[in-house]
Formats: structure tokens, sequence, C-alpha cells
């Protein structure tokens, strides 16, 4: 399973204790350390090594923006999600610049805070789960577009589909020359034949992909699956 280590970076205690318990609600995540100050985020970091940095701006010693040429200087791989009161453009100008995650304005509701949690774990796990990319990958992680048709609105995955294995049955489409029978299909992306005709068909549903019928020699007719161009 994946797990995820975190860092609290918030002058106030209260404050921090929220997120704390926000972030004890994911599974993957594992809170390792919380910080008051500048000086004791940055000892954190170098002491933990963590995965995801949840950082104030408006400590007692040092902006948190002033902090992000240091952060990425020393613990170049940590993520970065800025929790703030801060309303400044050139806050958000420079947090941009030093390539926060996300942003987010105090007070932050549970249900906003939940979200963007779960789309960083949604990224990283899907970071995860590939060695070579393609422009769809690349535009998923990025949010420049989706993997699925263009519309007006993108929608929601059905129950029973999840966004990582629609991906990986996608790109096994996209990667053969031919038609795949839906046991073809589950041998590359390591699922069942039911879940791999299950994400298949619902492909064919919004127009990602068509199927046709194949008859052998022997036996029944099999329907196989390939890309739109």
């Amino acid at each position: 399973m994946l797990k995820i280590k975190a860092v609290i970076a918030e002058d106030d205690f209260r404050v921090a204790d929220i997120h704390e318990k926000f972030l004890k609600a994911f599974d993957e995540i594992e809170v390792v350390g919380k910080a008051v100050n500048a000086k004791k985020t940055l000892r954190i970091l170098e002491q933990k090594k963590p995965d995801l940095l949840l950082l104030d701006v408006y400590m007692p010693d040092q902006l948190g923006t002033e902090l992000l040429p240091e952060i990425r200087q020393k613990s170049p791989n940590v993520d970065i999600i800025m929790i703030t009161a801060a309303t400044e453009k050139e806050q958000l100008e420079k947090a941009l610049h030093y390539g926060v995650e996300n942003y987010l304005i105090k007070p932050v509701e549970m249900k906003r805070f939940n979200q963007v949690i779960r789309e960083y774990l949604k990224k990283v796990q899907l970071l995860k789960s590939k060695q070579e990319i393609d422009q769809d990958f690349v535009d998923l992680i990025l949010k420049k577009g989706d993997v699925l048709p263009e519309t007006n609105e993108v929608p929601a995955l059905p129950k029973g589909v999840d966004e990582i294995t629609l991906t990986k049955v996608i790109e096994v489409l996209h990667a053969s020359d031919i038609s795949l029978s839906a046991e073809q299909v589950s041998g590359q992306i390591g699922a069942s034949r039911t879940t791999a005709r299950r994400y298949l068909e619902y492909l064919i549903s919004v127009k990602r992909c068509k199927a046709e019928v194949v008859y052998g020699v022997v036996g029944r007719p099999e329907r196989r699956y390939y890309k739109i161009n």
C-alpha cells in the first residue's frame, strides 16, 4: 500500500491539530512531525525526510514562502501544499514558482482539504504506476485535459471503475496495433478478465474504444477491442 510521510508546519497548534486529524482519515498518510516555526520546519525535514509538507506562510521567524528556496535546495523531492491566511497575490506567485502542489486559503473546510489530498494521492499513485509515459498520461498528471473524450463536462467515473486501472487499460489499447481480447488486456494490466471487460465496455460507452466480433475456426466468436484514433 502507498505510504506517505507528512509534516505539518503551522504556528497555531490548534490549526495543526485539525490538519493532523484531517490527514488521519487517509490510511496512506502518516504524520511524522509538526513544526511551529521555520527553523524547526527545516530541522524536521532533514530528520524525517517526509514526502509531503503542509506549509503555512505566516510563521513567527520567517515567511513560509521565503523558506521555499531553502526547502527546494535541501529537500528537493518533498511535495508542498501551502495552507495559509495569506491573500496577497505575490505570495501565491512565489509559491507557484517553487512548484507547490496546491494553495489553500484559511479557513479550510474539511471537504475541500480532503479533495486536495485525494487529488495529491491519485497523482502519486499514477506516477508510481508506470515507468514510461505518453501525452495522455502527462495531461492527466498536469490536469491538461483528461484521458476520457473531450466534452463540456468530464463524466464522473461509475462505481467499480477507478482512474488508475482505467489509465492502464487505455495505455494497453494504445500500445497495440491489433484488436485485443479482454483476456489479453487482463494479462497486461494484472487483473481478472472480468475486470478488464468491465473497463473495456466502459471505454466503449464513452466512445474511447470500439469492439469487433471475431469468428474463429472452432469455438464461440470472440469479442475484441481496439482504440479509436
